[in-house]
């Protein structure tokens, strides 16, 4: 029997442990498939994490080695190539590894912590031949960054997520020539800095609702075909138009890690695609938490930090013999905000709740609703779905309430 199991070693799963640790729990293990801790900041070389955490500016190496240092001192018991396989509602943990080979663990209580993968070219149905030189960008971004290869010379970007802007100003710093980012949307789904800093700064143009409609090539990408899209993104042939390159990087979408979460039951947001989870990161399943980006996909690791401590102190608490509330207050949207996290809450305490909206917005009023009634309102000169809003609803608001419900008042777009 192990008190608290965290399931990934990356910021999420170490801020977790640490926040545990602290909490006064010290029977903690965390289970990590690669052979590092870190996560995926250890090929984001960039900088621009920690501005929030430690206030100076670290690359993601540096970032993840604060708490992987922190971990260390605290000597927190870690496992390094080992992949989990399955999850019980009871929280049984079976695992392997080259070194133990299959083996189970009983947890008393279990974070999940495993992040997110790329959307990838089969589920985007682009026509066309299957050659070489189609990289999701983060591929594209560890063979850069961690191996010292070059996926290709002539570069067009399809998606205009963080990950694509950073990867076409590196690829650009390495010598590539980026022709173009393509968006679907008529918006960037990146933070506006990015596209400040990755796109303008080097003069690559920015496609928006635009889209990649065919592949060229048999052996190896020798081109691509664009079109803009309509209102109901269809591509319009008469704007078709012929690219040639020989790699396409796609960076259209991340998914969170949640094969594992299914597995032990546990209900599942339809929008996020993670958990749904109360305001301690607790899922349907009692003792199971979650937190970082396979709960919901973060801009900033700052805040997956945030996230992944409260998760800490809850299972730690929960551990001591806390139990969640037996009253839950469910937090709806309109529809202009597109999810919430968490979704419900279960205790009469202040609530940080973290949202995105579904398209950009100006001049908005963030309105929050109590069983019906305007509560509270926030002015906003702009949001954008690239861009995850935070609102601190006050035990006031959520004491004795039926039903919380967050939404938009626009008087600009």
């Amino acid at each position: 029997m192990t008190d608290l199991v965290i399931i990934g070693g990356g910021p999420a799963g170490m801020s977790a442990a640490v926040a545990a640790y602290e909490s006064g729990i010290r029977d903690i293990l965390i289970l990590e498939r690669d052979e590092n801790l870190g996560g995926i900041l250890q090929q984001c070389i960039h900088n621009g994490f920690g501005l929030h955490k430690f206030g100076e500016e670290l690359t993601g190496p540096e970032y993840a080695w604060r708490y992987e240092k922190k971990v260390r001192e605290l000597g927190i018991p870690f496992k390094l190539n080992t992949m989990v396989l399955d999850i019980t509602e009871d929280r049984v943990i079976t695992a392997t590894s080259s070194e133990e080979g299959v083996f189970q663990i009983q947890a008393k209580a279990i974070i999940l912590a495993m992040g997110c993968r790329e959307r990838s070219k089969g589920a985007l149905n682009i026509a066309g031949t299957r050659p070489a030189g189609i990289y999701s960008a983060g591929t594209a971004q560890k063979y850069v960054n961690r191996k010292g290869y070059m996926p290709g010379k002539n570069v067009v970007i399809l998606g205009s997520g963080d990950i694509g802007l950073i990867m076409a100003r590196r690829m650009t710093l390495e010598g590539a020539s980026v022709k173009a980012v393509c968006e679907l949307m008529p918006y960037s789904g990146g933070l506006a800095r990015n596209i400040e800093q990755c796109l303008h700064d080097f003069n690559i143009p920015l496609k928006l609702s635009t889209t990649v409609v065919e592949i060229h090539g048999k052996d190896r990408v020798t081109g691509v075909t664009i079109a803009a899209v309509d209102e109901r993104r269809r591509p319009i042939p008469e704007t078709r138009e012929y690219i040639p390159c020989d790699t396409l990087l796609l960076s259209v979408g991340l998914i969170p890690e949640n094969e594992l979460s299914k597995s032990a039951g546990i209900s599942l947001d339809r929008i996020t695609g993670g958990a749904e989870v109360d305001q301690d990161r607790q899922t349907s399943v009692e003792g199971i938490f979650a937190c970082g980006n396979v709960l919901h996909v973060h801009d900033l690791v700052d805040y997956v930090s945030e996230e992944a401590e409260i998760a800490g102190r809850s299972a730690a608490e929960y551990i001591k013999g806390a139990k969640p509330g037996d009253e839950s207050v469910r937090i709806t949207t309109d529809g202009k905000v597109r999810y919430t996290v968490p979704q419900r809450v279960t205790a009469d305490k202040a609530v940080n709740v973290y949202f995105r909206v579904a398209d950009v917005y100006k001049n908005v009023t963030i309105q929050v609703y109590r069983d019906g009634e305007p509560v509270y309102a926030k002015k906003k000169a702009r949001v954008a779905p690239g861009e995850m809003e935070t609102l601190r609803i006050g035990e006031d608001i959520i004491k004795g309430a039926k039903e919380l419900k967050l939404g938009l008042e626009v008087s600009g777009q």
